[in-house]
């Protein structure tokens, strides 16, 4: 029991302090980019064309005083989209620390904070480099391919590639790196899904700094992840 207490006690930690610095990065990285990109996003819808076969149903409900065509709920501009963001990446914090100090506990002895920076750089590679690869990070209003064949896909890329990385790094022989490797590459053989042929207004220069941003807040949040859920850890488990 004191072992799972000290689990989840250094997952809430370093979820705590690892959420609120990303989000402070993401301040000033990301969200500046993507409110620049929402705002093309509202100029195409803007000046996209309403079908004509649907003016009239929905002339109608709205006189009825129907409103499920409005549009959907979001966090206002300010604290309130603040603290929705920094809640998500607390949570998204601590999930993924308790992955992490769920591993250290197996591995049975004290992980170092060079240990565990290792463990959150192989996250990197798992969760944003390898899917990033053939799915780089979108800014509102760019074409984008079928959401379940992304999730599908992306899921797949981080399996394998987690496979991989563990067969190459556990298993000293020909026949688990040669497997290791193909289980890597595969994802990326097979191809990610493709956005459909569209135009967008999106800069192509404003896309390619998000995409530059996002991997490396992604980056600073697994090193940041990696050795603060390690510190946290072990010392949870010496006392």
């Amino acid at each position: 029991m004191s072992v799972f207490r000290s689990i989840v006690f250094s997952a809430v930690l370093t979820g705590v302090i690892a959420g609120a610095a990303i989000t402070g990065a993401q301040m000033v990285g990301t969200i500046p980019l993507i409110q620049k990109g929402e705002v093309y996003e509202r100029k195409a819808e803007a000046v996209a064309p309403a079908p004509a076969a649907a003016q009239p149903a929905h002339e109608h409900n709205h006189a009825a005083g129907d409103h499920s065509h409005d549009a959907e709920w979001e966090p206002a501009e300010g604290f309130q989209r603040n603290a929705f963001t920094t809640g998500a990446n607390i949570l998204t914090a601590i999930g993924f620390a308790l992955l992490l100090a769920g591993i250290f506990a197996l591995r049975g002895r004290p992980v170092s904070w060079r240990e565990g920076l290792f463990w959150g750089l192989g996250g990197f590679v798992v969760f944003t480099a390898a899917p990033g690869l053939g799915l780089p990070p979108e800014l509102p209003g760019m074409p984008v391919a079928d959401l379940t064949m992304r999730q599908t896909w992306w899921i797949g890329t981080a399996c394998a590639t987690a496979a991989g990385l563990g067969l190459l790094v556990f298993r000293h022989a020909s026949w688990a790196a040669i497997l290791g490797l193909g289980l890597i590459v595969l994802p990326h053989l097979i191809g990610a899904p493709q956005a459909p042929e569209g135009h967008t207004g999106v800069p192509e220069a404003l896309s390619h700094s998000f995409v530059v941003a996002a991997t490396l807040t992604s980056l600073l949040f697994w090193a940041l992840l990696g050795v603060l859920t390690s510190i946290a850890f072990r010392r949870m488990s010496r006392a």
